[in-house]
């Protein structure tokens, strides 16, 4: 038997990332498979307004700090600009949020960005609410975060891992108890939505073919510019190749400078964002993966279950524990682009072999899906 529980998301976000998919997507998962389970996000700034619509139409209810949308007055970019945010996010929303959790008690509080105010009230006042801290990456732990960290963690309910990875790392910190941490894979995959959008063209009208594709933010992160300037060493032996990157950042001007100033406009495409990257994404082929970290990725996900091959930076976390090197797709040395045109090159000579190979992507990527992040994380509430 189902037990109904009430379940709040806290995720306040700047910029456009994968994490509040992945917010919407659990609060949908959740609350589908369980018809008892009542999710709600809360919208602190207007920033789940993008998603109005969808939510609506998944039937998601938000909790509305401010009637208004401040997010286009805050500073997104750069990390003094963007900690500047994130305070004047912790002090204006300290009180209600307390006030929400105190006076409409929810059985379970997920949080996922901005960790730190969630924390801190669980650190100074006591709640009947339990409180689940999502972790992914690798984070920094200095003295004075490692200890705020222990003494939190006391206090948390569960830590869930979104990889092997971060559960490893999470656990040799010794900062929580390991019975506490869980290993919970993001809920990446609707299948319906992909199917249809697959099929769905965009807007965007590129008439390219053979070419090879990337998506995200234009962040240090992603590392484009490096993927811009391995791509070209790659042309130099094949100048018919074709790179499209979606995406919008602050990497932006530095991209394009780049590729007009080694006349590469006939080679590297730069789109900005694309609302429907499936299109795109399943004619590809390849998807590539430049970033410094990942966890795992959603465009990587997303990629194996449209049957994409993969080829990726072997960065700490995320492309490692799902790509087999040679078999269902590509890994090269993180930021070293010698490596980079090296397995490039061996990726297109072995492309026949590769292809066979794709139904164990689409195999793997059946672990996010919707359903089976509903059947785990259930399964750990209960």
């Amino acid at each position: 038997m189902n037990l109904k529980k009430k379940i709040y998301y806290w995720s306040p976000f700047l910029v456009r990332i994968a994490t509040p998919r992945a917010v919407v997507n659990s609060a949908y998962a959740m609350q589908k498979f369980n018809k008892s389970n009542d999710c709600s996000i809360i919208n602190f700034f207007g920033e789940f307004n993008i998603f109005k619509n969808e939510l609506i139409k998944k039937n998601l209810k938000t909790i509305n700090f401010f009637n208004s949308n401040i997010l286009k007055f805050l500073p997104k970019h750069g990390k003094i600009q963007s900690r500047l945010s994130f305070i004047l996010i912790f002090i204006l929303s300290f009180f209600p949020l307390k006030k929400i959790i105190s006076k409409q008690k929810p059985d379970f509080l997920i949080i996922h960005l901005i960790t730190s105010l969630p924390l801190f009230l669980l650190l100074i006042f006591s709640f009947e609410t339990k409180f689940i801290l999502r972790i992914s990456g690798l984070p920094k732990m200095g003295f004075f975060r490692k200890l705020f960290w222990s003494i939190c963690l006391k206090k948390v309910f569960m830590v869930t891992c979104p990889s092997k990875t971060t559960l490893n790392y999470i656990n040799d910190l010794n900062i929580v108890d390991s019975k506490k941490i869980k290993l919970l894979y993001d809920p990446i995959i609707h299948v319906s939505e992909i199917t249809i959008n697959k099929k769905k063209e965009n807007k965007l009208k590129l008439n390219l073919n053979n070419y090879y594709f990337a998506a995200g933010r234009l962040t240090r992160q992603k590392n484009f510019l490096f993927l811009c300037r391995a791509f070209k060493e790659v042309l130099s032996k094949n100048p018919g190749l074709k790179l499209i990157i979606a995406g919008e950042g602050e990497d932006k001007n530095k991209i394009l400078s780049f590729i007009k100033k080694h006349n590469l406009e006939n080679n590297i495409f730069l789109t900005g964002y694309i609302d429907n990257i499936f299109y795109y994404m399943s004619r590809s082929k390849g998807f590539i993966i430049s970033s410094l970290w990942e966890d795992p990725g959603f465009v990587l996900v997303e990629s194996a279950f449209c049957r994409v091959p993969l080829i990726s930076s072997d960065c700490e976390t995320g492309p490692k524990e799902l790509i087999q090197d040679k078999t269902n797709g590509i890994l090269f040395k993180s930021n070293d682009i010698q490596d980079f045109s090296t397995q490039f090159n061996e990726f297109i000579k072995q492309e026949k072999t590769i292809n066979k190979l794709l139904l164990s992507n689409l195999k793997m990527s059946k672990k996010f899906t919707l359903f089976n992040h509903y059947l785990t994380f259930e399964s750990y509430l209960c």
